[in-house]
């Protein structure tokens, strides 16, 4: 059983309003977990992008910050420790993740250029698309395999990245990209010594290595405990050793720091030059880049924080108790437990529903009648249809259940534990999904769905029957 290595000392109180509510706040959030209303939430495992809770050491820095415009001391502490962490000397401040990838887009993608990874994120891929440049994923087979053993799925094929190369030209490569833990399967982990020989074939070529660091808290808990090689070595050591195998790195704060806020850091001068001047026209001031000097003086401690290893192994734990618990049930998640969240395999849960009726989709939103937790569909919803009008069918159809950093108490996960099974006995009446208003772009944000049948009406009543008047 995970052991928390804190205690609660502010709250927030919530509300677990009727099975009827959801149904009516599901329904008029067009059935897309995004467009719920938190007073009819219980528990959001949405996202852990700016969610996760703050120390007590960060909600204290953030009272003595330096609201200069420019020249500010609380960007200078921010720029010292990125310096002392991952020894890079440039640093450019952006209010959040997909604003650095806007930059790294426009400054470095061009029409016809392929941008290789271990695997893609929505946000990442939709910047890339609008540049002109396509992404190839280049993960191994097992990487989609739900049930896998292999403790690494974010791996990245050096064979694969050689043909790529091969094929696209180095001309056409503007970069290869590593998610540290890659989202849309499962907040799966990659290995150190496999991001090492991803990095002597860019060095090899002369192109460009960029990390995702967003999740850098988790993958370094998962490098500390899976990789045999670095069982010994300090959190501290780990990090400094990802950020010498690499040329570029950039992160949401909003995951790792715990903030508002986010940044790319080089030790080359030239990338940086290149990026500079894209900061003051679409963030920032250099000194603060979209983001107040508050949440900076909180970045700076929490990335201190992150360093620690009774800090950082909080979320896999919970997550790994989560799954291991819904996995002795017989229900389909994800394994191994990755970073993140649990990650319910729609495919299987419902194998009923066909793809183009987005079970991930439909599988959110009964869990959110049956619960009040609010998940994430990570599935065909989270791509974009094809130049033609039709559907890309995702590798994977994923409901994320979200753990942010020290936020949930066991007891909450238990609970959602008891629903998600309560669920499952009762999958066969989850039916799908249809579209009223699709965006051409990034659909899972603010497109709105309707059920296909009255399938919801009857998981209501069914609900009823079994709990009485209970929530």
């Amino acid at each position: 059983m995970p052991l928390e290595m804190h205690k609660v000392r502010i709250i927030q109180k919530l509300n677990l309003v009727p099975v009827e509510e959801r149904q009516r706040a599901v329904t008029e959030a067009g059935n897309n977990t995004f467009l719920l209303q938190n007073r009819d939430t219980f528990l959001d495992m949405l996202t852990d992008s700016g969610v996760n809770a703050m120390s007590d050491n960060q909600l204290a820095a953030m009272m003595v910050a330096d609201d200069s415009y420019a020249g500010s001391e609380t960007y200078t502490k921010l720029e010292s420790k990125i310096n002392e962490l991952f020894g890079m000397e440039y640093f450019l401040p952006a209010h959040q993740g997909r604003a650095c990838e806007h930059v790294l887009a426009q400054v470095f993608v061009k029409p016809g250029d392929v941008v290789p990874m271990n695997y893609h994120f929505t946000t990442t891929k939709a910047h890339i698309l609008l540049a002109g440049g396509q992404v190839k994923e280049l993960y191994y087979p097992d990487a989609l395999d739900v049930e896998s053993t292999n403790l690494f799925k974010g791996n990245m094929s050096p064979e694969l990245l050689r043909e790529t190369i091969a094929k696209n030209g180095v001309e056409h490569t503007p970069f290869v990209r590593m998610e540290l833990g890659t989202n849309l399967i499962g907040g799966q982990p990659y290995e150190l010594s496999n991001q090492k020989e991803i990095y002597a074939i860019c060095q090899e070529y002369g192109i460009t290595l960029v990390l995702d660091a967003s999740l850098l808290a988790d993958n370094l808990y998962f490098i500390k405990t899976r990789e045999a090689a670095y069982k010994d070595a300090s959190i501290r050591d780990i990090t400094r050793e990802i950020a010498d195998n690499s040329d570029l790195i950039y992160f949401s704060a909003r995951k790792l720091g715990h903030a508002r806020g986010g940044g790319i850091c080089t030790r080359d001068r030239d990338l940086y030059l290149k990026m500079r001047d894209m900061i003051p026209i679409y963030e920032g001031f250099l000194t603060y880049g979209g983001m107040s000097v508050r949440e900076i003086e909180a970045i700076a401690v929490g990335l201190e924080e992150t360093m620690d290893f009774h800090m950082i192994n909080q979320g896999p734990t919970f997550i790994e108790y989560m799954v291991d618990e819904l996995t002795r049930r017989g229900i389909p998640v994800v394994r191994p437990a990755g970073g993140l969240g649990c990650h319910l395999d729609a495919m299987q849960f419902i194998d009923h529903v066909p793809q183009s009726e987005y079970p991930a989709g439909a599988l959110g939103t009964a869990l959110f009648i049956a619960s009040g937790v609010r998940g994430m569909e990570r599935g065909t919803l989270s791509e974009e249809r094809n130049e033609d009008g039709s559907e890309h069918y995702s590798n994977m159809e994923l409901l994320r259940l979200a753990l942010p950093r020290r936020v949930f108490t066991l007891s909450q996960v238990k609970y959602t534990i008891d629903r998600v099974t309560w669920l499952y006995e009762n999958r066969r009446m989850i039916g799908g999904l249809k579209f009223v208003e699709e965006p051409p772009m990034l659909r899972f944000f603010v497109g709105r769905l309707a059920p296909v049948s009255d399938w919801q009406d009857k998981l209501v009543a069914k609900f009823r029957a079994d709990f009485g008047q209970g929530l």
